[in-house]
């Protein structure tokens, strides 16, 4: 008999953006069914030249907990993820989740990151590598140290205590996605997921990490590029510095208002 508390009694959907994922996709869609056998997982193909969206119908044909979305071009991941956004605010579940098709996200880490979402105000749960107890498995050094710069200067850039800012394994109350503005994102990657934790925490919610094991994927190749990165520092550095003149204007109008003691 399943029990409730392996996915907290929520209707969830995995989100699983795809393109060329073709021996990837049969094994992270099993393990998540395994992990949650009442979620349903969302894949997302853009036109995958390789079969992967021929492959994601067969497997919804064999067990109804699949759907299937399929786009016509490759438009990236951040538009893949705001495609299954939209699919699943239109439907009855309760949490979202983003997950890659190449295997980097562990499915199990699942559990421990759904429980996390019944705390006060939690509007994200990131499974995050870079908080105590998580790792990373076969990556080369330099793409380490860049995704590890990339989150220490987001940190320092836009002042959020989040360690792993451009985390793509991600779970969202799907009262938190329809309470925040999703109008208007059109970056991939790491900018991408970085800006969705800004808007989170705009929106006055909480966000937690949950420590995961992130392996570097046995098959295919991964799609991030120098453009990518670049667009994130930019951007990051634009929302920085828009978050500091924010911040200086709130104290500038906080102290204006106080009224001043008069003398005698």
């Amino acid at each position: 008999m399943h029990d409730p508390a392996a996915d907290g009694g929520a209707c969830v959907l995995v989100i699983i953006p795809t393109y060329d994922e073709y021996e990837n996709l049969p094994q992270i869609i099993a393990r998540t069914l395994v992990t949650l056998p009442k979620a349903n997982v969302l894949v997302v193909d853009d036109g995958s030249p390789d079969g992967t969206g021929e492959l994601a119908d067969e497997l919804a044909a064999a067990d109804d907990r699949i759907r299937v979305l399929h786009r016509t071009g490759k438009a990236g991941l951040g538009a893949a993820y705001l495609a299954g956004f939209r699919w699943g605010l239109e439907r009855p579940y309760d949490v979202l989740v983003e997950m890659d098709s190449d295997g980097s996200h562990p499915p199990e880490s699942l559990v421990p990151m759904l429980a996390e979402l019944a705390g006060p105000r939690i509007g994200l749960v990131i499974g995050s590598r870079w908080v105590e107890g998580g790792a990373i498995v076969d990556w080369p050094r330099s793409r380490e140290l860049l995704s590890r710069a990339a989150n220490i200067y987001a940190r320092a850039a836009l002042g959020i205590r989040v360690k792993d800012a451009t985390g793509g394994f991600r779970a969202y109350p799907a009262v938190v996605l329809r309470s925040i503005d999703l109008s208007g994102i059109d970056h991939e990657g790491y900018c991408f997921q970085v800006d969705l934790t800004l808007r989170v925490f705009s929106a006055g919610y909480n966000v937690v990490e949950v420590p995961i094991v992130f392996r570097e994927r046995e098959f295919g190749v991964s799609k991030m590029n120098g453009i990518i990165v670049l667009e994130a520092l930019i951007k990051i550095t634009a929302w920085g510095i828009g978050r500091r003149a924010s911040q200086l204007r709130h104290l500038l109008g906080s102290r204006a208002s106080v009224p001043r003691s008069s003398s005698l």
